[in-house]
């Protein structure tokens, strides 16, 4: 009979796993002991107690600073540490051991994770279509670029049997895990286009890293392991600051960055929510992932930016039809919802809380820290 841990057994289990990887300290936001409300008879004596504020109790900081909620003005004294006020760096080059493919389609004039990787200096390519080939030798080197092949189209399974033609991203991923392997690497990174910067969450504060450490630290720990499938960034919005999270999920979808090991027998379909359903077939066969909340993606909503996704399918009908195919290809676990005024879908991962993490034999893990020479930076 398969037991189920406990969820404090779980969270247990999670953190002694974290051994000899980096610090991490997040706690509950504790509510304020008191809170006072001040009232104005006009909006210029609000902007004169504002201007008194940030003189003489804030000390020239602003004071009303965009963490709470539209329109309701309230601030905290003394002010919370702000993150955009540091950076993560290293004193050496420490990059992915692993090649990182960035998937781009209509979007060479906007290139948040291209900007991302450069500043952090990890090296990347570019896989583009055919016709937007010299739109994109425009700005970006030569030697970053890939056309994926025609082939990966025509071969393409979009699951759904129609004439629509489109593929998604999926064929370029393909072409990414082929020739990772060509390469003779074990694992690849595959990436959207629309990330705009790498964070690593600590003490409840989610800083940019400028970096490719961070990166480094996924794969080592994922690399412990003899079952891993995919691996993957969890979305920073996905990580409120007041909130606590342990180090990494289990056995949940990975989606935008991901860690692909090479040798698993699956490769990309599907027209949407392509990595929703690989996840759930490595999932189903017993493959455990894993979704990082110490280093984060900083990834803009759905349908936000223009080109990709957004222009091929989600500007022109909706989200009913993504999701729709995801029920279609696992009716088991995913069905379709109505939230946040438009179409979702929503998937029961706790079946494969089951699947365990099975440690490669005679590993030696220090039980210290290791912050893989991320140093704090304070730049404000």
């Amino acid at each position: 009979m398969q037991t189920t841990l406990s969820g404090e057994k779980i969270k247990n289990q999670i953190f002694k796993e974290w051994q000899n990887m980096p610090e991490y300290l997040n706690n509950i936001e504790n509510k304020p002991e008191v809170t006072a409300k001040f009232k104005f008879r006009t909006e210029k004596d609000f902007e004169k107690f504002n201007k008194l504020l940030k003189k003489h109790v804030y000390k020239t900081n602003k004071v009303f600073d965009g963490m709470q909620k539209k329109n309701k003005y309230q601030a905290w004294y003394p002010l919370k540490e702000k993150a955009s006020r540091y950076r993560y760096v290293s004193d050496k080059v420490i990059n992915p051991r692993f090649p990182i493919y960035v998937v781009s389609k209509g979007r060479w004039k906007r290139r948040p994770t291209c900007g991302a990787l450069e500043e952090m200096k990890v090296p990347f390519k570019v896989i583009v279509e055919k016709e937007e080939y010299e739109k994109y030798k425009e700005v970006l080197d030569e030697d970053k670029l890939l056309i994926v092949p025609d082939k990966y189209k025509k071969e393409y399974d979009t699951f759904w049997k129609d004439d629509d033609n489109r593929c998604g991203p999926g064929q370029a991923r393909n072409f990414a895990w082929d020739d990772s392997i060509k390469n003779g690497f074990d694992f690849h990174w595959v990436m959207d286009d629309n990330i705009e910067s790498f964070e690593r969450y600590n003490h409840n504060l989610k800083i940019k890293c400028l970096t490719g450490a961070i990166l480094r630290m996924c794969e080592n720990f994922v690399l412990r392991y003899d079952n891993v499938a995919l691996a993957g960034l969890n979305y920073a919005i996905f990580c409120p600051s007041n909130e606590a999270r342990p180090p990494y999920i289990l056995n949940t979808r990975i989606y935008s960055c991901i860690l692909i090991r090479n040798d698993i027998p699956y490769r990309w379909r599907g027209r949407y929510n392509e990595d929703t359903d690989l996840s759930l077939r490595a999932l189903k066969d017993g493959w455990c992932t894993i979704q990082f909340n110490t280093a984060l993606q900083g990834k803009r909503a759905t349908q936000t930016m223009k080109g990709g996704n957004t222009d091929q399918f989600y500007s022109k009908e909706g989200t009913y039809p993504k999701s729709k195919m995801l029920q279609d290809m696992h009716p088991d676990v995913c069905k379709v919802v109505w939230r946040f005024n438009r179409w979702h879908h929503y998937v029961n991962y706790r079946p494969f809380k089951k699947n365990k993490l099975i440690k490669k034999k005679n590993l030696d893990i220090p039980n210290k820290i290791n912050n893989y020479g991320m140093k704090l930076m304070k730049i404000k």
